[in-house]
C-alpha cells in the first residue's frame, strides 16, 4: 500500500525519492541543517535563497516528515528546524552526493570542502554499496526486481 502521505503514481523508490527531496534547495536546507545550522534566518542568510521559496520548502520538508519544529534551544522566541529521525537517514545520500561532487566537479587545485570524520580529522571513506559477503556492487552486478503486492 503506497504512503499516504506521497501522492505519487510512480512505482519507482527513486521517482518517489527525487519527488520529495530531489529539488536543489531541498537537499540543500537538509544539507544546512546536518551542518547545524537551524534558524530560518541563517538557513537563508548561508544558502542565499528568497525567503518565500526557503519557507515553501521547510513546509514541504515538514509536510513529508523530514524536519520538525522545537522552540529555540537557548530560549529566545525563535524556533528551530531539526531532522527527524526519517531526515537523518538521508545523511548517506548526502554523503553519497558530497563525494561525487568532490571527485568529479572539482579541478585538483580548487578549493572546496571534504567531511572528516570528528574523532580522527580524516576524510571519510568513500560511500561504496557492498553485498552481503562484502564484495564491492556495480551496476553490472545488480538488478531491479519489481516488486507487486497486488498479483500475489
Amino acid at each position: 500500500m503506497p504512503n499516504p502521505k506521497i501522492s505519487s503514481p510512480e512505482f519507482c523508490p527513486v521517482a518517489r525519492s527525487v519527488e520529495v527531496i530531489g529539488d536543489r534547495w531541498s537537499l540543500l536546507i537538509v544539507r544546512d541543517i546536518m551542518d547545524g545550522l537551524h534558524r530560518f534566518g541563517d538557513l537563508q542568510r548561508n544558502l542565499n535563497v528568497a525567503r518565500n521559496i526557503l519557507s515553501d520548502r521547510l513546509h514541504k520538508l515538514i509536510a513529508a516528515e523530514i524536519l520538525q519544529t522545537r522552540a529555540a534551544s537557548d530560549g529566545t522566541s525563535y524556533q528551530e528546524y531539526i531532522l527527524t529521525n526519517k531526515g537523518k537517514q538521508l545523511f548517506p545520500i548526502v554523503v553519497a552526493l558530497r563525494q561525487w561532487g568532490e571527485q568529479f566537479l572539482f579541478d585538483n587545485n580548487e578549493p572546496h570542502s571534504i567531511l572528516i570524520e570528528k574523532s580522527t580529522k580524516q576524510p571519510v571513506p568513500l560511500m561504496t554499496p557492498i553485498s552481503n559477503e562484502g564484495i564491492v556492487l556495480s551496476t553490472a552486478s545488480t538488478e531491479v526486481l519489481k516488486v507487486n503486492p497486488l498479483s500475489e
